[in-house]
């Protein structure tokens, strides 16, 4: 039995990831930016930068599980 998901599957897959991972990452950077408004600045940057950190870190644990299980 052959045991590769095939291009397709890949770059879909792929792809569908990415778009997830901007979205979480850039949009909730974004809304901690614009919507915490009873902190300052600074605790605004801090906490948009973590969740991007967070975001990148949870999204390359990920993609290491699925590919450690063949599902991409």
């Amino acid at each position: 039995m052959n045991d590769r998901i095939g291009w397709p599957r890949a770059v879909a897959s792929g792809l569908a990831i990415l778009i997830v991972g901007f979205v979480a990452a850039v949009g909730g950077a974004n809304l901690i930016l614009t919507g915490f408004n009873s902190v300052g600045r600074n605790t605004k940057v801090y906490l948009a930068s973590a969740l991007f950190l967070v975001v990148v870190l949870v999204m390359a644990w990920g993609l290491r599980r699925l590919q450690a299980r063949g599902l991409i």
